[in-house]
């Protein structure tokens, strides 16, 4: 199983789609689906199914760990990764609330790192994918969209986060929950 936590974007599925029109004609650009767009908390990669069980405890405990409960966040605002002169990835951040991301995200790390899963490389910031770059051809036109454009795609509630298994298709990757955590 191909693993990940994630905190889901849950009902911005049509201001993401309409953001990602704004890079429309950018050459080398494959967009994510605006429905399965989230936050990845933690990637876990493959993962034996015996190893659900102390997973799931994990999660659990990073949440109470976190102690952050429910919370609301501001989805807004764009960049790439790693940078405008090289772009591989396209995303919308969090204006509001990325402290309680951050929060589970360590927690997550912490319990899940004990585990043996690889610590992150890189330093968690909150942001929702919309688009990989294959090649530079569009490159201008997502700089220019990136530097000029600050959209704001309104709020959401996070009320839990997920185990989320991602299965790799031609179509691009398909999300469905293992297990959620309620915060």
């Amino acid at each position: 199983m191909r693993l990940f936590v994630s905190a889901d974007l849950d009902g911005l599925a049509d201001p993401i789609a309409d953001l990602q029109s704004a890079f429309e004609g950018a050459s080398g650009l494959r967009f994510t689906d605006p429905t399965q767009t989230h936050i990845t908390l933690k990637f876990l990669g493959e993962t034996d199914q015996e190893r659900l069980d102390e997973l799931t405890d994990a999660i659990e405990n990073a949440v109470a760990d976190a102690d952050t409960g429910p919370f609301e966040a501001e989805i807004g605002g764009l960049g790439v990764f790693p940078h405008l002169d090289y772009i591989s990835v396209v995303w919308v951040g969090v204006r509001e609330g990325s402290a309680k991301l951050a929060a589970l995200h360590e927690a997550i790390e912490a319990q899940t790192t004990t585990l043996g899963f690889d610590p992150e490389d890189h330093e968690f910031t909150p942001h929702a994918t919309l688009a990989r770059m294959d090649h530079a051809g569009g490159k201008d036109l997502v700089q220019d969209v990136v530097e000029n454009r600050d959209p704001d795609l309104g709020t959401v509630a996070f009320e839990e986060i997920r185990l989320t298994e991602s299965t790799l298709t031609e179509d691009g990757p398909e999300y469905s929950t293992v297990e959620c955590f309620p915060l």
